[in-house]
């Protein structure tokens, strides 16, 4: 039988209860802090790259299309016949891009894959998400992201094209629904990584 957290009385629970929640607002106030901080970062000037588009060339600037902000996630590019589970997991995520639009973000994703392999799986997927291929290019070695998956956000000046943050890992991990919500779940992720109690059901996190 899987094991399960201690049954105790309602007085009980509400002050284990309580003594957590000093801790998560000291955590949520921690986390406004770190955005102002990010707000601050300064920014640099960063090339023109041209990637290929599922209609042909698209710039960086273009990607941008008529808003001053962009976030564009490197897809991680695993061969010809594979593709990414966690980079997979995170696109299923990506939505509302028009109320992202409404802030004055732009969203794409780029990937190292060929723009026939992208579009082959996009539409297998049955994603809308702006996509195009970086490969032949340096952006992704240029970005940091070494062949990995990485999130960068820009902004421009009219053409100019300025980098402002990027963020990898456990930094992506955190924007996702799924993981949040199951963080909060009485069991987690259920993955083999996470501190829970002896008895808990958990598996390698790749499988």
């Amino acid at each position: 039988m899987t094991a399960m957290p201690t049954v105790v009385s309602a007085e009980e629970w509400e002050k284990a209860r309580a003594e957590l929640l000093v801790a998560e607002k000291a955590a949520t106030r921690e986390q406004d802090r770190l955005a102002a901080q990010r707000r601050r970062l300064p920014m640099v000037e960063f090339g023109q790259y041209t990637f290929a588009g599922p209609d042909g060339p698209v710039t960086l600037r273009e990607l941008f299309g008529d808003q001053q902000q962009l976030a564009l996630y490197q897809f991680m590019h695993s061969g010809p016949d594979h593709f990414c589970p966690g980079c997979t997991h995170f696109t299923k995520h990506v939505s509302n891009l028009d109320v992202l639009a409404r802030s004055g973000v732009a969203w794409a994703t780029v990937s190292d894959m060929p723009i026939d392999q992208m579009a082959g799986y996009w539409t297998k997927m049955g994603w809308d998400v702006p996509f195009a291929s970086s490969a032949g290019t340096t952006f992704s070695a240029d970005c940091g992201a070494g062949g990995g998956f990485l999130l960068n956000m820009f902004l421009r000046d009219g053409d100019t094209v300025y980098r402002t943050y990027s963020t990898g890992s456990r930094g992506v991990d955190r924007l996702l629904f799924v993981n949040h919500l199951l963080d909060h779940a009485p069991y987690g992720r259920q993955e083999d990584w996470e501190d829970s109690p002896e008895g808990w059901p958990q598996e390698p996190t790749y499988g």
